[in-house]
């Protein structure tokens, strides 16, 4: 990931990978107030602006980029974790449509999975004060209820939904067994700047500039709780310090919304007309989805501050700049 210091994002040698030693560590703390943060999925969409916030805080943070060159199945990850306060478990795989293939099926179980089970016996062996593990609302399936609790059934319905499930259920497994301190927050739909190129707001955004057909799943009118990555950021930072252990959360934005609705808001923020092309409806994506977040406000002391409009004005402002200017995230950043 290149450097860009007008994000708050400092400069990180091309070594800053797991597999190599030379893991850089950016220490500018507050006497008395800092931590030591490890954050794997560092260079992602979220993991990004994670690291951007706890920097700016003034905290020490270690960043795993990829696991492109580590068998987290094998290696050893105790030295990762060494003096570390808390660790942010955001890497993984993601995607729900090739994980619907045999092909990649097993890549979500052993990158989501097992790799989240390396990661947990590495923490048992080298203690650490918090883990907070990224969930996603893909667990839920199609959910009986909306705005969905947290104590809805599971029903996932890709094998991402069904990786990710089995992931927080491991996460917690070892929380009771070995008295870790774990908090589990299942993020709803996250959107804004630095978004994976393919997520829908990033592929309607292109195509809008392109001119090019949008491609649309079914008839539209299905609905999703789009969240702003700064207000997932800000929950996530408070479930590294916050009364929390042990909890399973959501996170979103407030902000249900029909894809067509969230199209017309994008005609109108670009000042373009969109071409829209529906195909089948795909069995990986569930029709609706929205989180209660009652419980999230109550053990967070945390708010979604970002309305849908103003969040999609900045990642909009954003993509417009040329890609070289902005910091991004690639295609092979293995990410939440």
């Amino acid at each position: 990931m290149a450097s860009n210091s007008a994000a708050g994002w400092r400069t990180i040698p091309d070594t800053f990978r797991l597999g190599h030693r030379t893991s850089w560590t950016a220490s500018h703390a507050r006497a008395g107030k800092a931590i030591r943060a490890v954050v794997t999925g560092a260079a992602g969409f979220i993991g990004s602006h994670l690291c951007d916030r706890l920097l700016a805080d003034g905290h020490d943070v270690v960043g795993i980029f990829s696991f492109r060159h580590l068998d987290l199945v094998e290696e050893d990850l105790r030295w990762i974790l060494e003096g570390a306060d808390v660790v942010f478990h955001l890497a993984g795989r993601s995607g729900l449509g090739v994980s619907q293939t045999r092909e990649f099926a097993g890549q979500y179980m052993r990158d989501n999975v097992l790799a989240t089970q390396r990661l947990l016996e590495a923490l048992v062996a080298k203690p650490v004060k918090r883990l907070v593990f990224a969930g996603s609302f893909s667990v839920y399936g199609e959910a009986e209820r909306l705005p969905t609790r947290e104590t809805a059934v599971p029903r996932p319905l890709s094998s991402y939904g069904v990786t990710k499930l089995a992931a927080e259920n491991l996460v917690h497994l070892y929380g009771r067994n070995f008295g870790l301190s774990v908090t589990t927050l299942r993020y709803f739909t996250v959107y804004g700047p630095r978004q994976r190129p393919d997520m829908a707001i990033s592929r309607f955004m292109r195509a809008l500039v392109r001119g090019n057909e949008i491609e649309i799943n079914g008839d539209g009118e299905q609905s999703r709780d789009f969240t702003f990555v700064d207000d997932v950021v800000a929950a996530t930072v408070c479930a590294a310090t916050a009364d929390a252990g042990g909890d399973v959360l959501n996170i979103g934005g407030g902000s249900r919304v029909t894809i067509n609705a969230l199209l017309t808001a994008l005609e109108e923020i670009s000042g373009r007309r969109s071409r829209r092309r529906h195909l089948p409806v795909s069995l990986a994506e569930q029709r609706h989805s929205g989180a209660s977040i009652n419980l999230a406000r109550q053990r967070l002391d945390w708010e979604p501050r970002v309305g849908l409009r103003t969040g999609l004005v900045r990642q909009w402002q954003w993509f417009q700049q040329p890609a070289d200017h902005r910091p991004g995230v690639t295609q092979e950043a293995v990410t939440v």
